[in-house]
């Protein structure tokens, strides 16, 4: 079994210090820069990770310049702030490679207050409520979290061409894996507070979190 796991990074150094040495075995690692200042490709070389460069900002590029470089048959992609366990990707991956999901993704749990701001948890409700009701009329879309953590095969993810490059790309991946007609499964994952020293495009601010929001509405309108 060939899984290489997908970590998009811009400034991450300190998480990577952490995060890396708790990665499966099951996993190759591909730490894709995306602009960072602080060191991270330095770290993540040491640490044993391939790092691909991608100049163009935004979550969609580095994810889409890990999955053009990736090569095994699974991919997983994960945030690499460290605030979910690698290990919760080992039953995501098991659930893809015996055929029971075209992909499996993670529902965040948080492990503690102020885990999850209120403003992006209501960010996330909304985007999804709203994509559920646009794809009610195919097949439906069963989870509750945008994937922020998910195992597919390398191949089915490419001939989805998935094109937003910023935020929205998420939210574009599970409106068209829905109307493919893929079986998708959700698991709940731990979420964890993002290691000392860095901060969430995201979920950091009310700022990010209306600019994510932004890509999103991008690609439902």
């Amino acid at each position: 079994m060939t899984c290489e796991l997908i970590l998009p990074c811009r400034d991450e150094a300190g998480a990577l210090v952490d995060l890396l040495p708790r990665v499966p075995d099951a996993f190759s690692v591909i730490v894709v820069d995306n602009g960072s200042t602080d060191g991270t490709a330095d770290v993540a070389r040491r640490l044993g990770a391939r790092v691909v460069h991608e100049p163009l900002p935004g979550y969609g590029a580095a994810v889409h310049a890990g999955l053009l470089a990736a090569g095994a048959e699974f991919v997983a992609v994960m945030d690499g702030d460290g605030s979910l366990d690698p290990d919760d990707l080992l039953p995501l991956l098991d659930a893809v490679a015996s055929g029971r999901a075209s992909m499996a993704v993670g529902r965040r749990r948080p492990t503690g207050r102020g885990v999850w701001p209120w403003h992006a948890r209501l960010g996330n409700r909304l985007v999804l409520a709203w994509l559920r009701r646009r794809l009610a009329g195919d097949a439906g879309l069963a989870v509750r979290d945008i994937a922020p953590i998910r195992v597919c095969r390398r191949t089915d993810l490419l001939a989805l061409d998935v094109r937003d490059r910023r935020f929205g790309y998420p939210v574009e991946l599970l409106q068209k894996a829905s109307r493919a007609g893929w079986r998708i499964v959700e698991q709940d994952v731990g979420y964890h507070a993002r290691a000392r020293g860095t901060r969430s495009k995201v979920s950091g601010s009310v700022v990010g979190t209306a600019r994510a929001a932004r890509d999103f509405w991008r690609v439902l309108a």
